[in-house]
């Protein structure tokens, strides 16, 4: 059941979520992990997203061995949007010298369903990080506790799911 505002958290709570973070972001960090194990970025990230009140934007920066480099909140916006910039991305993408990025943000409705924009968005984030040899594995959206769509599994990073590609 996704929630439309923010939980209150007992300290307990919160200090049992950043030992989840912690743990998951320690098993992200093992090599070739995101190949055997993708449902452990999903759990990241259901953790870090699902009770955000407001659209968050973030990366999971990876290197050559699809190890996580840094985990990212880029960007921050309202309940319905958050705006994104390309060339954010890359200057971010150049300073923690990642080989590939995992995108991920968060729909506050509850609902994970791409929007038109989304898609433009990954297609337009793909073309710049393109140019500088950083790959898009996957985008996701997470929405409460709901499984996190796969912009990958659902085929939506082909060129011809992606306006633009």
């Amino acid at each position: 059941m996704a929630h439309a505002h923010a939980v209150n958290y007992t300290d307990r709570e919160t200090d049992t979520i950043q030992r989840a973070l912690a743990i998951l972001s320690t098993r992200l960090s093992e090599p070739g992990l995101l190949c055997s194990d993708p449902g452990a970025v999903r759990d990241y990230l259901r953790i870090l997203l699902a009770d955000r009140p407001h659209e968050v934007f973030v990366a999971l920066w990876l290197d050559a061995q699809n190890r996580v480099i840094k985990s990212e909140e880029l960007f921050r916006g309202t309940l319905t949007q958050t705006s994104v910039y390309p060339r954010e991305i890359v200057k971010n993408a150049l300073l923690h010298n990642a080989a590939s990025v995992i995108f991920a943000h968060n729909h506050p409705s509850g609902r994970t369903d791409p929007s038109h924009a989304d898609l433009v968005l990954t297609a337009s984030l793909m073309r710049a990080l393109a140019l500088i040899d950083v790959r898009v594995l996957d985008h996701f959206i997470v929405a409460g506790l709901n499984f996190p769509l796969s912009f990958a599994e659902h085929g939506f990073l082909g060129s011809e799911a992606l306006p633009g590609l």
